[in-house]
């Protein structure tokens, strides 16, 4: 993979669970690109119009802890509140006194029966098998989410 990214996320092979790896130019595409994953497997995300802007702002440990908090903060928001998101923006990443702080936006609406398309139900997010490789010009991230 080189300058630009051809491919945003892809689902993997795996016996139960759902295997996701995500890819950007950035952390912050990266993490844009895996929440836009999750949300596709729930649902097909071109139906979602970005009726509602939630703001987000995260604090972890290491970007492994960040990415698990990112997700799972935008599933229980889902469960919660029936928020579907199909649009995210990741303003920044910033490591300030030992902390990661995630910076975030994401656009959806209201699930409706009527209008999207149910795929599979996500229970959780995992840190099994979760890796962050940082390259040069890109970043890729692989993570499992529990069906």
């Amino acid at each position: 993979m080189s300058g630009s990214v051809e491919k945003r996320f892809e689902f993997l092979e795996h016996v139960s669970d759902a295997y996701i790896e995500a890819y950007g130019r950035s952390i912050e595409e990266v993490f844009e690109n895996a929440a836009l994953a999750m949300f596709e497997l729930m649902s097909d995300t071109a139906t979602i119009e970005p009726r509602r802007s939630d703001q987000f702002q995260l604090e972890a440990h290491d970007e492994y802890a960040l990415l698990y908090k990112w997700l799972e903060t935008l599933l229980v928001k889902f469960e919660m509140d029936m928020i579907l998101y199909s649009r995210f923006s990741v303003t920044s990443i910033k490591k300030s006194n030992g902390m990661l702080t995630l910076s975030a936006k994401a656009e959806g609406e209201t699930f409706s029966k009527e209008k999207h398309r149910t795929k599979v139900e996500v229970k959780a997010v995992t840190f099994h098998r979760m890796e962050i490789e940082t390259k040069p010009d890109h970043v890729v991230v692989r993570y499992i989410l529990d069906l």
